[in-house]
C-alpha cells in the first residue's frame, strides 16, 4: 500500500492516450489538402497552365487559399480544445513513495496505486487491493444498471466509475492497452454517424463526384469537336467542370464548426465531440437535474428538529457526517457545524451513500446503528416525523431523517429520531436562463432524485410551466415505455428519480421524436448524459460525469447554456444557407454542361469568368453568412431542404445563361462578347439567389449583397479589370438582352422556390 517509488515511476509505461476532443496536426492537414476535389482541381489547373492562359488558372489559388484558411481555423480550434481539455481533466489520486498525491491522468504509470472515492472515474484497468464498501458502476461497459461491490483481488476496468465507498487498485493496463482506450478507438471510427449535417454534405459530394465524371467527359468531347483551337476547347471544358465542384462547401462547414468551437471556448464551454455543435441546434427538450443546475453547488445546514427527547442527536449527526473519508455535499454541509466526530463514536461498519439507496449509515461501537437519508425512503407513511418532513419539503427545503436501527443491512424498521433541514441556493441566473429556453421553444423537464414536493417548490419559484404538478417517479410504470413517454410529455417536474430511471426518461422522450439534452453534475447523471442526444456537464461535477458529456461548462454557470445553444443554432442554420449557395452553382454548372454538350455550343464562360462570379456571389458572401448570428432552431431534413432550393434555382440560372449566350451567339459578335453577355446574366441570377439565401435582409446583409453588386459593376467599368477577366461589353443590345433575361430568371427563381416552400422571409 506504499505505492511505487520515484525510481519505478521514471521507467514505467505512462498512460498516454489521444484526447477525445482534438485531432492531430497531420490529420488536419490531410483533411484540408488531400481531398478528391482538390485532386480534380489540381489536374484541371495543370491543363489550363499547359493549354490556356494563366488568368484562367485563378481557381487554383482559390483552392490554396481554402486549404490554408481551413488549416488555420482548425488549428485555432485544436489549440482551444487542447487548452480546455487540460483544464477539464480531473486529477488522479495516487500513492507514491508512501505519500498521497494528485497527478494529471497522463502521468499515471503501469503499477501505480490509484485511490478511489465516490464520483471518481477509472482511467486505467487494474486489480483492487483495498475496499471500504467500494461500489463500482460498470453500466457504461456492460449495460448492467446495478453497482458492483468490489473486494481485494477483483478486476476493475477503465470506463467505469465509483459510486459509493472508497478503495484502491493497482494499474495493470494503461494507455492504449486499457479497455476504455481500445473501446474509444473502435467507437471513433463511427464518431460522426449521427451527424445529419456531415452525412448530408458527404452525400452531396458522393453524388456530385459520380455526376462530374460522365458530364465532364461529354463536355470535353463537345468542346473539342466544336472548336478547332484545342486550347480554347480545353479552357471551356475546364470552366464547366470546375464550376460543378462545390469546393468551398466542405471548407465552410469545417470553418463554421471550428469557429463555433473557438467561440464556445471563450465562454469556457469545452466541446468534446464536434457533432455536439449540431446537437445544440436541434435540441427541443432540455432535462435538468435540480441539484447543481438550478441550485448552486453546496448547501447550508439549517435546522435540526429533534423528534424524541434524550437522544444523542448532535453526536450522531457529527459521527455520521465524519465517518466517510470522501463526504458528499450533504455531509460537507453538516461538517460545517459538526467538524469532528465525537469521542467514543468509532464506526464498526458503514454503508456509504448512493443515489440508488438514498441513505447512508454506520454502526458505532456502544452507540448502535444510525441512518441518515430521505424521509420518504426511511420512514413509512403515518410514522412519527413523516408528515412534518413532507410539509417542510413542500417549501423547497431539503429534508433528511436521522434514524436509529437495529442492524444496517437486515431491513429492520428505522426509528425516527430527528429531522435535518438544509437550505439550497438557487442560482441567481436560473430564472433568466429558463425564460430564454421558453422563448426559444425548448421544453424544460426538471428531473431530480430529491423529494417531489421540494423539487416542485423550487421549480415554481423559477416560474417553470407545470411545476406545481410534481410526479413521484416511484409511481411511474416500469414496463410500459409508451405510457412512460406519455406521462413525460404531459408533466414537467419529477422527483425521487433513480439513476436508471433518468436513463429511461431520456429514451422515452427520444421515442416520441424529441432531441434531448441532459445536464447534470453528479454520478447519478452519468447514464442519462451518455444516452442523451447532447450531454452537458457542469465543470464542478464529478470526473465520471464530465468524461461522458459532449459539452462541459467549465465555469459551472447555468447561464452559459443559452450562448451554447445559440452557437449550435448559428452553425447549423448558416451551413444550410451556404450549402444552398454552393449547390446552386453545382446544379447550374451540370445543367449548362449538358445543354452545351447536347446542342454543340461552346461553354458560355471561361474559368476566369467563373472565378469572378463565384467569388462575388458565393465565396466572399458565404464566409460572412457562415459566421453570422442567428436564433433559428435547426430542423431535421437538411438534405431535402437544401435540394428543394438548389435544384430549381440552379436549373433556372442555367436556362437563363444558356438562353443569353445562345441569343448573343446567333449574331455577329465575338466569342468574348457572347461570353460577357452570359456572364452578366450569370451574375445577376446568382446574385438574386444570394439575396434569397441572405434573408432576412438585416442592414449588414443589405450592405453585403450591395457590395457584391458594386464590385461586379466595377469589374465591368474598369478597363484593366475588364481586360484581366476577358470581359468585352461591346454589343449593347446583347448586354441589355442579357439583363432582361436575368430579370425574368430572377422572378422565375423566386416563384420556383416559393412553390417548394423553402423561400425565406
Amino acid at each position: 500500500m506504499e505505492g511505487l517509488t520515484s525510481a519505478q515511476v521514471a521507467v514505467a509505461k505512462t498512460n498516454d492516450v489521444p484526447r477525445r476532443s482534438s485531432r492531430s496536426l497531420g490529420t488536419i492537414i490531410r483533411a484540408n489538402v488531400f481531398t478528391l476535389f482538390n485532386l480534380v482541381i489540381a489536374v484541371l489547373w495543370v491543363l489550363i497552365m499547359i493549354f490556356g492562359e494563366w488568368q484562367d488558372g485563378l481557381f487554383g489559388l482559390v483552392i490554396v487559399a481554402n486549404a490554408l484558411i481551413g488549416i488555420v481555423q482548425e488549428l485555432r480550434a485544436k489549440r482551444t480544445l487542447d487548452r480546455l481539455a487540460v483544464v477539464n481533466e480531473a486529477p488522479v489520486r495516487v500513492r507514491r513513495d508512501g505519500q498521497e498525491r494528485e497527478i494529471p491522468p497522463r502521468r499515471v504509470v503501469l503499477g501505480d496505486l490509484i485511490l478511489l472515492g465516490p464520483g471518481d472515474r477509472l482511467l486505467v484497468d487494474g486489480e483492487v487491493v483495498a475496499s471500504d464498501c467500494l461500489e463500482i458502476d460498470e453500466s457504461l461497459l456492460t449495460g448492467e444498471a446495478d453497482p458492483v461491490h468490489k473486494n481485494p483481488g477483483d478486476q476493475v476496468l477503465s470506463g467505469s466509475f465509483a459510486v459509493a465507498g472508497s478503495g484502491a487498485f493497482t494499474a495493470t493496463r494503461v494507455g492504449a492497452d486499457a479497455y476504455a482506450a481500445r473501446l474509444a478507438e473502435e467507437a471513433s471510427k463511427f464518431g460522426l454517424a449521427h451527424s445529419e449535417l456531415r452525412d448530408g454534405v458527404a452525400r452531396f459530394i458522393r453524388y456530385i463526384t459520380w455526376l462530374v465524371i460522365p458530364i465532364g467527359a461529354l463536355l470535353i468531347y463537345s468542346q473539342v469537336r466544336n472548336d478547332t483551337d484545342f486550347g480554347t476547347a480545353i479552357t471551356g471544358a475546364v470552366a464547366g467542370i470546375v464550376t460543378m465542384i462545390p469546393e468551398g462547401l466542405v471548407l465552410m462547414t469545417s470553418i463554421a464548426f471550428a469557429v463555433g468551437v473557438v467561440r464556445l471556448g471563450r465562454r469556457n464551454a469545452l466541446v468534446q465531440e464536434l457533432p455536439a455543435i449540431e446537437g445544440l441546434a436541434r435540441v427541443d427538450v432540455l432535462c435538468l437535474d435540480k441539484t447543481g443546475t438550478l441550485t448552486a453547488g453546496g448547501m447550508d445546514l439549517d435546522q435540526v428538529l429533534a423528534l424524541r427527547d434524550g437522544e444523542p442527536v448532535d453526536d450522531a449527526l457529527a459521527a455520521l457526517a465524519n465517518v466517510d473519508p470522501h463526504p458528499n455535499a450533504t455531509a460537507r454541509a453538516i461538517q460545517v457545524r459538526y467538524p469532528a466526530s465525537p469521542d467514543g463514536w468509532t464506526s464498526r461498519q458503514s454503508v456509504p451513500f448512493s443515489s440508488a439507496r438514498k441513505w447512508s449509515g454506520a454502526d458505532f461501537d456502544g452507540h448502535g446503528a444510525w441512518l441518515l437519508g430521505a424521509p420518504d425512503v426511511l420512514l413509512s407513511p403515518g410514522t412519527e416525523g413523516y408528515g412534518r418532513a413532507a410539509e417542510l419539503a413542500s417549501t423547497g427545503t431539503r429534508v433528511l431523517a436521522l434514524c436509529r436501527t437495529e442492524d444496517l443491512r437486515n431491513g429492520a424498521e428505522p426509528a425516527p429520531v430527528a429531522l435535518v433541514t438544509l437550505k439550497q441556493r438557487i442560482r441567481p441566473d436560473a430564472h433568466d436562463t429558463l425564460r430564454y429556453f421558453a422563448k426559444q421553444g425548448v421544453t424544460v423537464k426538471v428531473i431530480s432524485g430529491d423529494n417531489p414536493e421540494a423539487v416542485s417548490a423550487i421549480a415554481v419559484s423559477l416560474d417553470i410551466p407545470g411545476a406545481e404538478r410534481a410526479v413521484d417517479a416511484r409511481t411511474l410504470p416500469a414496463d410500459d415505455p409508451a405510457k412512460l413517454a406519455e406521462i413525460l410529455d404531459g408533466n414537467t417536474v419529477f422527483g425521487r428519480v433513480s439513476p436508471q430511471q433518468k436513463r429511461e426518461f431520456v429514451g422515452a422522450l427520444q421515442s416520441r421524436g424529441h432531441t434531448v439534452a441532459m445536464t447534470g453534475d453528479g454520478v447519478n447523471d452519468v447514464l442519462a448524459l451518455k444516452d442523451a442526444d447532447l450531454g452537458i456537464a457542469m465543470g464542478a461535477g464529478s470526473p465520471a460525469t464530465k468524461a461522458v458529456a459532449q459539452v462541459v461548462l467549465l465555469d459551472n454557470k447555468f447561464a452559459s447554456l443559452p450562448s451554447v445553444v445559440g452557437e449550435g443554432r448559428r452553425v447549423l442554420a448558416n451551413i444550410e444557407r451556404v450549402s444552398a449557395l454552393f449547390l446552386t452553382k453545382t446544379f447550374y454548372a451540370i445543367a449548362l454542361s449538358l445543354l452545351t454538350g447536347v446542342f454543340g455550343l461552346m461553354f458560355p464562360f471561361a474559368p476566369r469568368h467563373s472565378t469572378l462570379v463565384n467569388a462575388l456571389t458565393i465565396g466572399i458572401p458565404a464566409f460572412f453568412l457562415a459566421l453570422a448570428p442567428t436564433l433559428e432552431r435547426s430542423k431535421p431534413g437538411f438534405v431535402p431542404r437544401v435540394l428543394r432550393f438548389a435544384v430549381p434555382a440552379g436549373l433556372v440560372c442555367a436556362g437563363a445563361v444558356f438562353l443569353s449566350f445562345w441569343a448573343a451567339h446567333t449574331g455577329t459578335s465575338t466569342l468574348n462578347q457572347d461570353r460577357t453577355s452570359a456572364v452578366i446574366t450569370l451574375f445577376l441570377t446568382t446574385w438574386w439567389v444570394l439575396v434569397l439565401v441572405a434573408k432576412p435582409l438585416t442592414m449588414w446583409r443589405i450592405v453585403l449583397v450591395g457590395a457584391m453588386a458594386a464590385l461586379f459593376a466595377l469589374a465591368i467599368a474598369l478597363p484593366f479589370v475588364r481586360d484581366f477577366f476577358a470581359l468585352e461589353a461591346g454589343d449593347i443590345s446583347n448586354d441589355l438582352t442579357a439583363v432582361g433575361i436575368a430579370v425574368v430568371g430572377a422572378v422565375a427563381i423566386s416563384a420556383a422556390i416559393r412553390l417548394t416552400g423553402t423561400l425565406r422571409r
